[in-house]
This record gives structure tokens, sequence and C-alpha cells, in this order.
């Protein structure tokens, strides 16, 4: 067991898995911008990604977009980082050599999910408040805030909101790892069909179509949560005050999705869902094309060999 905790071939896929997904978060960040606006502020209009870029852009200036830009690239990596080493820590365990399945990548996938939620919390917590700070909100009701950096966030959020505040949404975002355990699953699924048929290494287009498909079916599936998960990151919802935090944390995902539906009609739910899909599919299909030719590379110059390509 030890031996597959802490080998070099899983923390080869995690480094790889990190890189991959700032690079490319990187490249589309003004799409998540523009996902994160729809979602929290509720007097604003939908319309499409373009469009709400260029208000950001004319109202709030030409860096709008990359506002918060390194607490989410820090987050996104120590995140990928503990997902993608757990995640091959555990099939290395679990298959001791024999070949995965797609009910294995699944429980593996929810497994690393929630350790990686309740480790990282706090840093998408605080990247989410820095992200939206000095935005022009719609909705008058969003109180502003005045964070110098990372680590004065996490110091006024203790002080006045609580150690808890900085688990915010951690309920729904427990429930989302069921978003990068359906990608993975659907991935390395797709992954091992098209090995079967052409019997080689996947060509580039390849990896980066079956990416997007594996992203843009955990997306789609589990995006309304996504949406209660941000506002509750956000801080400016009220939560029931119930003995019991379960549920307490399953009536304010039920408040906060209907007063949504409400609102703006079944629909409002999947607000901001086209950018959203902009989003992380390129993300995504980026993210898996960079962390196989990474993976490949590094194992090659490694002398390991093909075995360890086929086995990842």
């Amino acid at each position: 067991m030890a031996s597959e905790v802490f080998s070099y071939e899983s923390l080869v896929h995690a480094v790889a898995g990190a890189v991959g997904s700032v690079a490319s978060m990187t490249l589309f960040f003004p799409l998540d911008t523009t996902r994160l606006r729809l979602q929290v502020d509720e007097n604003r209009k939908a319309k499409s990604t373009l469009a709400i870029l260029k208000d950001i852009v004319r109202e709030e200036g030409l860096l709008a977009p990359y506002r918060g830009w390194f607490p989410v690239i820090c987050s996104l990596c120590c995140s990928n980082f503990v997902y993608f080493y757990c995640y091959h820590c555990l099939k290395a365990s679990l298959l001791k050599g024999r070949p995965s399945t797609s009910s294995t990548d699944l429980i593996t996938g929810i497994v690393a999910g929630v350790v990686n939620v309740l480790v990282t919390t706090p840093l998408w917590v605080v990247n989410t408040r820095l992200k939206l700070q000095g935005s022009k909100f719609r909705n008058t009701d969003i109180r502003p805030t005045n964070y110098s950096g990372i680590l004065d966030a996490f110091a006024q959020i203790i002080q006045k909101e609580g150690v808890g505040a900085l688990w915010n949404g951690t309920f729904p975002s427990l429930l989302l790892v069921l978003n990068p355990a359906i990608q993975f699953m659907i991935y390395e699924t797709l992954k091992r069909y098209l090995r079967r048929e052409v019997s080689r290494e996947l060509l580039s287009l390849e990896v980066f179509v079956i990416g997007a498909i594996a992203k843009a079916v955990s997306t789609t599936v589990t995006y309304p949560l996504q949406t209660v998960q941000s506002i509750l990151r956000f801080g400016q919802c009220r939560t029931p005050t119930e003995k019991s935090k379960l549920l307490s944390s399953l009536r304010t995902i039920k408040t906060l999705l209907v007063n949504k539906a409400r609102k703006h009609g079944i629909l409002g739910i999947f607000k901001g869902l086209e950018a959203k899909l902009l989003q992380t599919v390129l993300t995504a299909a980026l993210m898996f094309l960079l962390y196989e030719k990474i993976v490949s590379l590094t194992f090659r110059v490694m002398g390991l060999g093909n075995s360890h390509l086929k086995k990842h």
C-alpha cells in the first residue's frame, strides 16, 4: 500500500494534472469570470458569454476578466494536485495490476473528490471572494468586501465569520464530487475503448475530443449544484440556523434552487450554463491533452517505457 501512495508514478500524474489545469485555466479564465457573475448576481440579465464579457470590460476595465486570477490558479493547482494524486494512488491500490473498469473509475473518482473537497475548500472560498471583489453588481443587496490578498482574506473571514465560514459550500461541494468522478469515468472509458480499436497512443485531437465530451456531460448534470456552491462560497446568502448541519445544508440548497426557479423559471437554475460549458469544456479538454503529453514525455524521459503509458 505504501509503495502505491508514495510512488513516482502518482507524483508524475499529480504534477501533470496540476500543470495542465493551470495552463488551460489561464487561457480560458475570462469565461470563468463570466460564469461566476451570472451565478451570483441575481439581477444580471442572462446574455451571451461575449456580451457579458463586453459589459464587464466596459464597466470595470480591460483587466477585469482576469480579476482574482492568482488565488484561483493557486487553488486550482493545489486542488488538481491533490485530486490526481489521490485518484491514481487509489486506482493503483485497488487494481494491483488488473485492468480498470468504469465502476472502479467512478468509485475512485468519488473518494478522491471527497478528500480534495475537505482539504481545499478554504482556498476556493477565499478565491471566490477575491475574484468577485470590486465587481459592479446589479444586485444592490450584495455587500462589498475589502481584502488585500489571500492571507488577509483568510484572516478577515476567520475574524468576522468564524473558522467554519472557510468551509462554506462544503455540502454541495461533496455532492459535486460526482462531477469529476463522472468526468474521469467517461474519459477513461472512452480512452480504453479507443485504445482497443486503434492499438496505439491516442492522437492529440482524440484526447481533446474525449476530454471535452466527458466534461460536457458531467457539467450539465451537476450544474444546479455548482450554482448553489458559488453562492454559498460568496457568503452573501442567509442560511437556516438549525441544530443539524446536514438538515441546514439540505434546506439551504433547496431554498436557493427553489428561489432561482421561482424568479427566473426552471431554466433559471441553469443560468450561466452556456458560459460554464464554453469555459469548462475547453479548459478540461486542453487540460487532459496537456496532462497526457506531460505524463507520456515524463515516463519516456524516466525510461519507464510503454507499460506505464498503457496502465495510466
